[in-house]
């Protein structure tokens, strides 16, 4: 399945602007970005559910852009579930099937296959009203794919579910995905979920795409600011970068680092006022006169102390910012201290990219 420049819009607001992606067969793509970014438009987009302005949706060579839901081979799990309240399990995995012309002796066979397959084997006649949540959307699931689609679409399916059966209910997902071959791709706010479930992951922003990479890539090396902040690097330096022929130097308050042109990404940097930004659990708090070596070491003052569990939690005032900071050690509020932060750990961007003063 590919998308080549789809555009979509809502009376006369465009949401997506001219987005390209190609799903390989089997892969399971997570479509991840904040509210409002297109992610859910682009499913059901894919789906038929909502028209396409322009561009094209291709599935096994086809164009299917113009075609009705059930014409493009695929199934989708809602939300809300979407099952009949007043029918039984039998009754919902099997509607589809129902509406494709199925008799009720092959309906039957495939709900058993399907409930055997999803751990529901002697609930055809149950109400899926007198079902637990993760039981709802094993029979929404198994509605899906009692119809053998290619392709699975996800429209955020275990946000309604407690935190212990949503853990349950993203492997069980990913592991039938695999093991049916489908194509799957899942729209998700949760950033652990998406990590934990895709093995590719489409950052989307404001209707466009800003970037698409396996989790490790996207987590590792995120391609913009926005990429980097939405990804968990919520803390933000400024800086000055001042390339010469022997490498780097980065600046932000009191402090200073060298990048030495060996190091690889000297070169890479942008030059002038920049942004870094890092994760909560890169930095550590230095109360040392250790020389900085390959850290970057900014004189701090600790603000505020909470500890969530297992280590203390820290906001530091630093650079003229404040910092979040996640240290095994107990430090007392208003101490003056070093923040640490690993070169190699930030990532730095153009401060006119960032659209934040440096």
């Amino acid at each position: 399945m590919a998308v080549r420049d789809l555009h979509v819009a809502y009376g006369g607001t465009r949401v997506l602007h001219g987005v390209n992606i190609d799903f390989t067969p089997g892969s399971f793509t997570a479509l991840l970005g904040s509210s409002g970014c297109g992610k859910t438009t682009l499913l059901r987009a894919l789906s038929g559910f909502v028209p396409v302005e322009s561009g094209s949706i291709i599935v096994g060579g086809q164009d299917v852009a113009g075609l009705p839901p059930e014409k493009r081979g695929m199934a989708m799990v809602f939300q809300s579930y979407a099952l009949w309240p007043h029918m039984t399990v039998l009754q919902n995995i099997g509607y589809g099937l129902k509406l494709r012309g199925k008799s009720k002796a092959e309906i039957a066979a495939k709900v058993s296959q399907m409930l055997s397959f999803l751990g529901l084997a002697g609930y055809e006649d149950r109400k899926v009203t007198a079902l637990s949540g993760g039981q709802r959307q094993r029979v929404a699931l198994g509605r899906a794919l009692a119809i053998d689609p290619g392709i699975l679409l996800l429209d955020e399916p275990l946000s309604n579910l407690d935190a212990k059966i949503r853990m349950v209910m993203r492997h069980e997902i990913r592991a039938i995905q695999q093991r049916l071959g489908l194509t799957a791709v899942h729209v998700t706010h949760d950033r652990e979920e998406a990590m934990t479930m895709a093995d590719r992951l489409v950052i989307m922003q404001a209707g466009r795409i800003a970037q698409i990479g396996t989790p490790e890539e996207v987590y590792d090396r995120p391609a913009t600011a926005f990429v980097a902040n939405f990804m968990g690097a919520e803390n933000i330096l400024p800086l000055r970068v001042a390339r010469s022929e022997t490498g780097a130097t980065l600046t932000t308050g009191d402090a200073t680092a060298q990048v030495a042109t060996g190091a690889g990404a000297a070169q890479a940097l942008p030059a002038g006022e920049a942004v870094a930004y890092f994760r909560d659990d890169v930095a550590r708090l230095d109360a040392s006169d250790a020389a900085a070596g390959e850290d970057l070491l900014v004189p701090g003052r600790i603000a505020a102390r909470a500890y969530p569990g297992g280590v203390y939690r820290y906001r530091v005032e630093a650079a003229g910012r404040q910092i979040t900071v996640d240290d095994a050690d107990r430090h007392e509020l208003g101490t003056t201290i070093g923040l640490r932060i690993p070169l190699q750990r930030l990532h730095i961007f153009p401060a006119s990219e960032a659209g934040i003063a440096a």
